[in-house]
């Protein structure tokens, strides 16, 4: 039988879920599970429309399913479309989000920029022109 995917999840790894929890849900985004309910989390899920986003606690990774996950280097980003990525852009980097690349025209049509996320992970912030 054929594996049947459903349900796509991005997850981030962190040494901080807390942070990472704060800052996404001050972009928008809001907690739909978290684990264990009481204390500390290793996992916290939260959704934006309908993307959810996994945080998990690196130490928990490791020893909860015997990961060893390296940290350095961002091979991914999250991309949040929007109606005004100038102010969306001034918003994040008023409250302290690290700027990768300022708001500039891109392919003729798009508005772009990219700010990170407390671990340096990227957001681009896009909308269309």
């Amino acid at each position: 039988m054929q594996a049947v995917f459903r349900n796509p999840q991005i997850n981030i790894y962190s040494h901080d879920v807390m942070r990472l929890v704060k800052f996404y849900e001050d972009i928008g985004f809001r907690e739909t599970f978290r684990t264990p309910k009481e204390g500390e989390p290793d996992h916290v899920e939260l959704t934006l429309d309908q993307i959810k986003i996994g945080i998990a606690s690196v130490n928990a990774a490791a020893s909860d399913h015997g990961l060893r996950l390296n940290l350095a280097g961002h091979t991914m980003e999250i991309v949040l479309w929007n109606d005004d990525t100038d102010s969306a852009y001034t918003r994040l980097t008023a409250k302290g989000a690290p700027s990768l690349s300022p708001p500039h025209d891109f392919l003729g049509f798009l508005r772009v920029a990219w700010v990170a996320d407390p671990d340096g992970n990227p957001i681009q912030l896009v909308q269309r022109r």
